[in-house]
């Protein structure tokens, strides 16, 4: 397990985007390759998004041979509504980049057997090939995607139940009125996450502190479900200062001491331009008399 601490929430979305740019370039994902990424929504991942969507604007990064798969949905919020997570992730990233949209999967919180379309999503990442990097958020509360406090472990892809705490969070995105936020959702289980070959979880903010002190320093507990990869062989917890301040105070030091060998995740940042570059060079016949 890696935790990366960074000083503030910019660099930290900085340093998530870089490593997923050097994750999919390094595949050389094509036609008959595709990369496939797992995608949250809500505030923290917002920053990430917006440097990818400048790495792809300024050619440095194509989204044209990878496949995304979301998280979660709400039940019953039609697709169209500004706060479905189908309106979140077009309207902040998808459409910005060159991506597909036949390669953007995404539940369906208005299908008529919610439980099928649950299961069909599990068998559209199992024909995918499994998800190569799955990128999360948590709540508060510790919980990843909408697997609430109690979830199973290895649950699968889902109907939720949505926990108090995370009505009461949604609340802002809904005016306010707890009435209007819904209270199911469609969610991918802690089991499909853990199906990733790896996972980069982002936590930023004094008010993730304490989950991400159970994440880290406590042990696997269902109540708090983001524990749970802590088991994981790849994962990658990527944070800010403020998100850390739960932590003893050696585990920060511990971590931080890591960070020269870390940021070689990062550093060198390839491109796609070099890659063009590399195989325009390849293709030239070498000069004879």
């Amino acid at each position: 397990m890696k935790l990366i601490i960074l000083d503030h929430y910019s660099q930290a979305s900085e340093w998530a985007a870089k490593y997923i740019r050097n994750r999919i370039i390094q595949f050389n994902p094509g036609p008959e390759k595709y990369f496939t990424l797992g995608l949250p929504t809500g505030s923290t991942p917002l920053g990430c998004y917006k440097k990818l969507i400048e790495y792809c604007k300024n050619g440095d990064l194509s989204f044209k041979y990878v496949k995304t798969f979301n998280m979660d949905e709400y039940v019953g919020l039609p697709r169209d509504h500004p706060e479905s997570y189908h309106s979140f992730m077009w309207n902040n990233f998808f459409k910005h980049i060159d991506i597909h949209p036949e390669n953007t999967h995404i539940l369906d919180g208005n299908a008529v057997n919610l439980q099928a379309e649950c299961d069909a999503f599990e068998e559209k990442i199992k024909a995918a090939g499994g998800i190569e990097l799955f990128v999360g958020g948590i709540g508060p509360d510790g919980h990843i995607a909408f697997n609430e406090p109690g979830s199973s472990l290895v649950s699968r892809t889902r109907v939720k139940t949505l926990a108090m705490d995370t009505i009461l969070a949604n609340a802002r995105f809904f005016d306010g009125e707890l009435t209007k936020v819904p209270t199911m959702a469609l969610t991918v289980g802690v089991g499909t996450v853990m199906d990733a070959r790896e996972v980069m979880i982002l936590i930023t903010g004094a008010h993730k502190a304490f989950a991400l002190y159970k994440a880290i320093e406590e042990g696997v507990n269902h109540m708090w479900t983001v524990s749970a990869f802590q088991q994981h062989p790849r994962t990658v917890f990527v944070c800010d200062e403020d998100a850390t301040l739960e932590l003893k105070v050696k585990t920060v030091k511990y971590f931080k001491g890591l960070m020269l060998v870390h940021n070689k995740l990062v550093d060198p940042l390839y491109s796609i331009k070099e890659k063009e570059t590399e195989k325009s060079q390849s293709s030239k016949k070498p000069y004879s008399d």
